[in-house]
């Protein structure tokens, strides 16, 4: 399944740089994650990095975009044209 950002997030800016697919924006209120690009870092990374970077642990899977390993890697296939 794909990320989302909780309200709990402090607009600290260390999210967005470090996601591979550029899923990360700067939403009205606070980052977000467009489930469309979010691959976890599978194909990238072992783990997804902004969660790795969060200072506040707000970024739990998006039970609204359940997704598979195995899915989630052919995502990352069609995002990366590979």
């Amino acid at each position: 399944m794909s990320l989302i950002i909780t309200d709990e997030c402090i607009n600290c800016d260390v999210c967005e740089p470090e996601c591979p697919n550029n899923a990360i924006s700067q939403g009205a209120e606070i980052y977000e994650i467009n489930p469309n690009l979010c691959t976890e870092c599978v194909g990238h990374f072992d783990e997804p990095q902004c969660q790795q970077v969060c200072p506040v642990d707000c970024i739990p899977h998006d039970p609204a975009n359940v997704e598979t390993k195995e899915q989630l890697h052919e995502k990352y296939l069609v995002i990366t044209a590979a």
